[in-house]
């Protein structure tokens, strides 16, 4: 195990010392989830985190720490689950502007994560789609999986988000939506989108675990880190942005990541606080204590 975490750790270029870090904080994180799935199988574990928490490499680690625990575990990002370009353009069309913009609750298939989770507690088998941000659509094919799951681990930007008090939607709190939402009929069908098919994609979680970031300021520099590495990836790809696309996409964002921000800590099942180098800054209580079970 401890060479296929270094080797791990390399190729998603961490430093050495994020050994440490898999030590601390992931690999109790890792016997907590294998107690919760000999239990409860197929276990379908949540993973909230602002854009840039590092969702997308805790979800690496644990498929890799659970493998002593004898557990399959296949993750599902909600990025994956965005309408096509042309969908969201339709819905653009039909109901609001702003939806052509991927991000918010409304532009993902709900459905098609409903089914695929029936089919995954059915032990029948499914493809997960695969969306490729550097073009801003879904990949023409996606990854079939066989045989039964033990783990699905389910990551997104919003994933166990719950909607805001409709109080809260009456006054803009950025450009883009003074701007294009004057009206506000956009952020409350964002709310209403939350509080309907979202719910119940949502209410299959357990547990809910929470990388909360220190503010909406970390996500924006996380984010434009992230559009650079794309960049680097795949030069002169059309879904690419300049400074001023990653503002207006930001904004798209904001109002309710900030919501999960102050809400969800005192509901999620886990909380790691993230500090600015994208590192857990302490462990969290209902990890302490954890034991391997191999």
């Amino acid at each position: 195990m401890t060479d296929a975490v270094a080797a791990l750790i390399e190729a998603e270029r961490l430093p050495e010392g994020y050994r440490e870090v898999v030590t601390q904080f992931w690999q109790p994180l890792a016997d907590r989830i294998a107690r919760e799935a000999k239990r409860h199988k197929p276990l379908i574990v949540g993973i909230n985190g602002a854009q840039g928490s590092g969702k997308s490499t805790l979800c690496r680690f644990l498929e890799l720490l659970l493998k002593p625990h004898g557990l399959r575990v296949v993750t599902l990002s909600l990025d994956d689950l965005y309408l096509t370009r042309a969908e969201r353009a339709d819905l653009a069309a039909k109901v609001h502007p702003l939806f052509a913009t991927r991000g918010v609750p409304g532009t993902h298939d709900v459905a098609l994560a409903l089914g695929l989770i029936e089919d995954m507690e059915a032990g029948r088998s499914f493809t997960l789609p695969r969306f490729d941000k550097s073009i801003d659509d879904r990949a023409d094919e996606g990854e079939t999986i066989h045989g039964p799951v033990d783990v699905l681990l389910f990551e997104g930007w919003c994933v166990g988000a719950v909607p805001q008090d409709q109080a809260a939607l009456a006054e803009p709190i950025n450009r883009l939506e003074i701007e294009e939402d004057r009206g506000g009929i956009w952020r409350a069908l964002v709310n209403r989108f939350l509080g309907g098919d979202y719910a119940d994609l949502f209410a299959q979680i357990d547990p809910l675990v929470m990388l909360k970031v220190q503010g909406f300021e970390a996500v924006a520099a996380n984010r434009r880190l992230q559009e650079r590495k794309l960049a680097e990836a795949n030069p002169g790809a059309p879904g690419l942005m300049d400074e001023a696309a990653i503002t207006r996409f930001l904004d798209h964002y904001e109002r309710l990541t900030r919501h999960q921000l102050a809400e969800m800590p005192a509901r999620a099942d886990i909380l790691f606080e993230i500090g600015p180098d994208q590192r857990p800054l302490r462990l969290p209580d209902g990890l302490k204590g954890m034991r391997s079970i191999t």
